[in-house]
């Protein structure tokens, strides 16, 4: 790795007020620019090199459920390969995470590469919190597109301001969370966000704001890497539900209900 991509992944990219201020309310924000040509190229070979290594689902893409069939999904390739690492470690990036949540800094949860085959399944309406043990909503994912994401190879799409919903929240993803969230959101006021991302665009949603995709009507894979963020002193709760006790399990083992999850494999980032 060249040392113009190594300054590009920790270089700090100032955040303004505004800015904050739309994340705040909205629960999502889209930045541009974020990393430039050369580091977006070199992190598009590395990451599916990795999914590559990693991949050992042949089930065809026709015979697997919903869920299945929005995406390939990797987990915590940054403990699988030091390339991987230097983009998921980026102190730019987590400066980002820790600025628009307004926390002193931020820690891993864990990493996923999503990636949507030419072909694949919608991603259906979820909330990625009903997942996590953690005891407050200052969590955060960084959403990174691989390459430039036009709309026919299917952006993340947002409910802006959805956070505030209560009602769906108890829902895993698939067939069952698509159909009440759509007809939940559907009588909100809230602006449903489609928007393309440009190469080096990064958006960044919050636990608990309502998000989807759709399916890829092209015969490119839409590559996406993302970073899933914490609050450094973030408290362990008491799971919820079997998903939230299994994530305790495999993304903070060790954790202890009620403390702050401190574990090797949830490292401080920022500062």
């Amino acid at each position: 790795m060249n040392p113009a991509i190594q300054d590009n992944l920790h270089h700090p990219y100032e955040i303004t007020q505004e800015q904050i201020d739309f994340y705040q309310k909205n629960r999502f924000i889209k930045l541009k620019h974020v990393l430039d040509t050369e580091t977006l190229a070199y992190f598009n070979q590395s990451i599916t090199n990795q999914v590559a290594l990693m991949d050992t689902d042949s089930v065809p893409l026709e015979n697997r459920d919903t869920y299945g069939k929005a995406f390939l999904q990797l987990f915590n390739l940054w403990r699988e390969s030091d390339d991987v690492k230097a983009l998921i470690f980026s102190k730019r990036i987590a400066k980002i995470a820790t600025d628009l949540m307004q926390t002193g800094g931020v820690r891993m949860y864990h990493d996923q590469a999503l990636f949507k085959e030419g072909g694949g399944g919608i991603t259906p309406w979820h909330a990625d919190q009903y997942y996590w043990p953690l005891e407050t909503d200052k969590c955060i994912t960084a959403w990174i597109p691989l390459q430039e994401t036009p709309l026919e190879m299917v952006p993340l799409e947002f409910s802006a301001g959805s956070h505030a919903i209560v009602e769906g929240r108890e829902l895993a993803i698939g067939d069952e969370s698509e159909s009440i969230i759509n007809q939940r959101l559907r009588v909100t006021d809230f602006e449903h966000v489609i928007e393309p991302f440009d190469a080096g665009e990064i958006s960044f949603h919050s636990g608990w704001v309502f998000h989807r995709a759709g399916a890829n009507s092209t015969a490119k894979m839409r590559k996406v890497m993302t970073i899933i963020y914490m609050d450094k002193d973030m408290i362990l709760k008491n799971p919820d539900n079997k998903k939230q006790e299994h994530d305790w399990h495999t993304w903070c083992p060790g954790a202890e209900i009620g403390k702050i999850i401190d574990t090797p494999i949830n490292p401080v980032l920022y500062p």
